[in-house]
């Protein structure tokens, strides 16, 4: 028989609804904690027989809570996740596991010395769809891959993060490790813009090196009107397409030598949050490691630190302060 395991969230607010919806649906969740009243009121309307509090130190001195998952902005991440795993609790923290290589390696060495699980959420490593995609690529149904391409952007006025591909790009980052099963072996270059009055990078580019010859590259905005969330993987025989905006035919295969030959695989219509909350829930009663632990989330915020390092080595001049050469 399963052990159970009693989880409490921090960070109530629009990606924390939804992984309190997830645990609560799966019985797994006791307490909701935020710093805002009105959505902790709003939460204790919705979840009326959960705990509610605004005291992150009443969820890691409770001794029958097991798990901490924090949903809060990503510069808080290290602080929360290093109080709850010296609490001995399980840490589930969203994406980015920390803002520093030095923070993630403490988070997993601490998660080690008290033996519990730390999972970071990189949400597409439990995608249906990409799981179905990764399949494919093992029985080289695309040939060898030579090329994989993430593009990420909307629209989003809540700049919490430093940079839009600390945001952003830990998704790509994680999806790419994942299907391709490689670390890139090196950050290529890093272009960026800053569009807005925050002077915060909205708009990157990441081109990444992986083993034997492949590219990535990846874009992220914060400032695109339309939402567009599309995967391109080409391989030597075929090319898969990936877009998560659309209701039905998320993957699409296209033929290199008879582009509009469109095949469409089959894949489950499972929630990926739900699977990825099932996933901590079960490794925490299996003690196994997470698909995303603490090593692969070490491993996304080295190319991110890599790529903002590259980033702040070329300064960046708004365009109305560029000079033309024609002038």
């Amino acid at each position: 028989m399963d052990t159970p395991v009693k989880v409490a969230l921090i960070g109530y607010g629009n990606w924390g609804k939804n992984l309190v919806r997830n645990f609560y649906n799966l019985e797994f969740l006791v307490s909701i904690c935020d710093l805002d009243k009105e959505s902790l009121a709003k939460a204790k309307k919705s979840y009326p027989g959960i705990k509610i509090t605004s005291q992150f130190e009443d969820l890691i001195s409770d001794p029958e809570i097991d798990a901490i998952v924090i949903s809060t902005p990503s510069h808080t991440h290290y602080r929360l996740a290093k109080a709850a795993l010296q609490a001995n609790k399980h840490v589930y923290v969203e994406k980015p596991i920390a803002t520093s290589l030095r923070e993630t390696q403490e988070l997993y060495v601490i998660s080690e010395q008290v033996g519990k699980t730390l999972m970071v959420g990189h949400l597409l490593m439990y995608h249906p769809v990409v799981s179905r995609l990764k399949q494919l690529i093992q029985e080289d149904y695309l040939g060898e891959i030579r090329y994989i391409q993430s593009d990420r952007l909307n629209h989003n006025p809540n700049r919490a993060d430093r940079s839009v591909f600390w945001d952003l790009a830990p998704h790509d980052l994680s999806m790419m490790m994942y299907l391709l099963g490689q670390d890139p072996e090196r950050v290529v270059s890093v272009q960026g813009s800053k569009t807005s009055n925050d002077s915060l990078v909205d708009i990157a580019h990441i081109e990444l090196d992986f083993h034997n010859g492949v590219r990535g590259h990846i874009h992220n905005s914060w400032v695109h009107p339309v939402k567009q969330v599309k995967l391109i993987v080409r391989g030597s025989e075929r090319t898969a397409v990936m877009d998560d905006t659309l209701g039905s035919e998320k993957l699409q295969i296209f033929s290199n030598s008879t582009p509009l030959e469109k095949i469409l695989p089959e894949y489950l219509t499972l929630e990926p949050l739900k699977l990825e909350c099932q996933h901590f829930i079960n490794c925490i009663q299996t003690g196994r490691k997470p698909k995303s632990d603490g090593i692969n989330g070490f491993e996304v915020v080295r190319i991110l630190e890599e790529a903002e390092n590259m980033l702040n080595e070329v300064e960046l001049i708004p365009l109305e302060d560029s000079v033309s050469p024609l002038r």
